[in-house]
């Protein structure tokens, strides 16, 4: 067996040890090592001293005797965070295994997640990183298992932690923690009586590996040993795909939801009443209880103003959309030109029985409705022409509670990004449309899985991570130290034209009024809206043009050159 498995803590193994327990004995082949000498050249201009992997290391190895990679993140540096670097590797490494995969060579992926999530110090190259991660992890789950294990103290968290919500078998500690928000953030967002940030057993309460679990949101709880760990991770890679992963299963978590009163007290014991493994058959999929769910989403609606109801309204002339969801996401098919199309928008609605949600915040509802949605399409379309999906997007973020987290809001997340995933692979065009804020996890779940990126060049269109003022508290600088740092780093600014010069954009739309367009305004985007469609008919399923523009190729040069290098490696 492994010399690894003398060190009884898996928790205190440093990544490159946990990536060599993880695989068999004596068949660790790391690639993009130290000695390769590829770090964040985004760090040291900011003060910060960066580390020769950039704090992720890519294992290459066997596991069972079959083909594995084994991607482990350090947590010790940086807290975990994803950088265009550490971003580059993962997804990198993902894409070589989805490759091989498609040659029939079954490489089976492993990931090992000790991260706060996006690294803010980089912003948008760990956004778009982040999403090219989750792409690779759904076309992966056809042919192999994708597992992944959250073991430590640092956790799961941000944008991770809905790519965590992805694989097809989950592994957790009672040490770990798995959440979209941090517990400062949410803090800082929603307020002390919302989330204390200070109060640990709480926190663990709501999030630990422990309550995860005992709810359905992993499928494995372990001891923290690294012979139970190893043992977990072989008997997930054993599994038979397809399976259907947690994140596609939106009936079954809308019936969970069904259960739920929002205005009626609710903690983690309670949430185990409710939700507990022992109660999977009180709340598995009922037509009765939909319809119940279904039912109070007519009487919480409001038609509150926003840019995305404006474009959604503008664009499908639809202004009484069918409700099979949410009422805060709207939906409706439409006619361009020879193209069917389906518009989809998360808007504002002021009655949400979420009140954390109320703003145009992706959400619980939110996620879920907008999986159901774009899978309704996929289903109905599945011996026919794909109907092109337009998600218009002007979100302002996930939605910050305590219940929000204790309900699984980053896999209500997973769900939609999954859904959109989906739909891509299957043919469908799939196009974002940005008109407003584009923000942190509410931007993976609603238009960063799309083929391709339009958005208005507007002052009032902005993508970032995370809001100024909580990234200002996490990274410990004053908003003016964030502006000024983004002056010399487009990636952690918020306007749309840095973003632009990322290379992920398809097209800036100039000279067209965001608030209230004009018909000539509705019929240019239209225009661009249906070459877009266009076009994707006739390229590749992935998010590899991405990669491709000019912009790219200065823009996002370090994520170019990590592939270019992994590929290299890969099978020496």
């Amino acid at each position: 067996m492994n010399n690894m498995l003398l060190k009884h803590s898996f928790i205190e193994l440093n990544a490159r040890e946990k990536a060599a327990a993880i695989l068999d004995p004596d068949t660790f082949r790391e690639i993009l090592g130290p000695f390769d000498r590829i770090e964040s050249p985004h760090l040291a201009p900011q003060g910060i001293v960066p580390q020769s992997d950039d704090g992720v290391v890519i294992a290459r190895g066997l596991i069972n005797g079959a083909s594995a990679v084994v991607i482990a993140i350090e947590g010790a540096f940086q807290g975990g965070g994803i950088g265009e670097v550490s971003g580059a590797k993962i997804a990198g490494a993902l894409e070589q295994a989805l490759e091989d995969n498609e040659e029939g060579i079954r490489t089976k992926p492993v990931l090992l997640l000790e991260t706060g999530g996006v690294r803010l110090q980089e912003g948008n190259f760990g956004l778009l990183a982040t999403a090219e991660m989750q792409a690779a992890i759904v076309a992966l789950r056809r042919y192999v298992p994708v597992v992944g294990v959250v073991s430590g103290m640092i956790g799961c968290f941000g944008g991770m932690s809905i790519t965590s919500a992805l694989c097809t078998a989950l592994i957790m500690t009672r040490q770990g923690r798995l959440q979209l928000n941090g517990p400062e953030v949410i803090e800082q967002e929603a307020g002390i009586q919302e989330f204390d940030s200070s109060d640990r057993p709480f926190i663990w309460s709501t999030a630990g590996g422990e309550q995860r679990f005992a709810t359905g949101m992993v499928d494995t709880l372990v001891r923290d040993d690294v012979a139970e760990i190893y043992q977990a991770v072989r008997d997930a890679c054993q599994r038979d795909v397809p399976l259907e992963a947690r994140s596609s299963q939106v009936e079954r978590f809308l019936s969970r939801l069904a259960v739920i009163d929002p205005s009626a007290p609710l903690d983690a014991s309670r949430l185990r009443a409710l939700w507990g493994r022992d109660q999977e058959q009180k709340v598995s999929p009922t037509d009765e209880r939909i319809r119940e769910l279904e039912e109070v989403w007519r009487q919480t609606e409001s038609k509150d103003r926003s840019r995305g109801r404006t474009w959604f309204e503008a664009l499908t002339g639809v202004t009484k959309p069918e409700k099979a969801g949410a009422p805060s996401v709207l939906c409706a098919d439409a006619s361009l030109g020879e193209e069917s199309v389906r518009y989809i928008a998360v808007v504002p609605n002021a009655k949400n029985r979420f009140p954390r949600a109320r703003h145009g915040e992706v959400g619980l509802d939110e996620g879920w409705t907008i999986a159901r949605y774009v899978r309704d399409a996929i289903k109905a379309d599945e011996h026919g022409k794909r109907r092109a999906i337009v998600a218009i997007v002007d979100v302002p973020s996930q939605a910050y509670g305590y219940r929000e987290e204790l309900l699984g809001i980053h896999l209500a997340c997973a769900a939609a990004a999954d859904a959109y995933a989906s739909a891509r692979l299957a043919g469908h065009p799939v196009i974002a449309f940005l008109v407003g804020n584009a923000i942190s996890g509410a931007f993976l779940a609603h238009g960063l899985q799309a083929s391709r990126i339009l958005a208005l060049d507007d002052p009032g269109v902005a993508v970032q991570v995370m809001s100024r003022t909580s990234a200002a508290r996490v990274t410990r600088r004053s908003i003016e130290e964030l502006e000024e740092a983004a002056k010399k780093l487009p990636a952690t600014a918020y306007d749309i034209r840095s973003f632009s010069s990322l290379g992920s954009l398809h097209e800036l739309l100039a000279d067209v009024s965001a608030d209230e367009p004009a018909q000539s305004d509705i019929e240019n985007v239209q225009s661009k809206l249906k070459n877009a469609i266009s076009e994707t008919r006739d390229t590749t399923r992935d998010l590899s043009r991405r990669l491709t523009s000019d912009h790219a190729r200065k823009g996002r040069a370090a994520s170019i050159e990590v592939r270019v290098r992994m590929a290299e490696q890969w099978n020496c």
